[in-house]
């Protein structure tokens, strides 16, 4: 049904607000998705295999290794 001024039912304001929503909904929807750790993968690595991982990648140094290694083997 359109409106005396040509718009289709919803009116100019109200239509800006509808595209808006819209892109703040997709916009959302690709950060949820795209966030890091939400994978949806389930890890079953031990925590002793995560270290490790880490200081063969170089994101821990070797201080920092021991040091958690002695930690978790409490």
């Amino acid at each position: 049904m359109m409106g005396g001024d040509g718009t289709m039912g919803f009116g100019g304001g109200f239509m800006w607000i509808f595209w808006i929503l819209i892109i703040v909904l997709v916009v959302w929807v690709i950060k949820a998705v795209a966030a890091p750790g939400n994978s949806g993968v389930i890890n079953n690595e031990s925590p002793q295999e995560i270290l490790k991982k880490r200081f063969a990648h170089g994101e821990i140094d070797e201080h920092e290794y021991e040091r958690r290694r002695k930690e978790l083997e409490k």
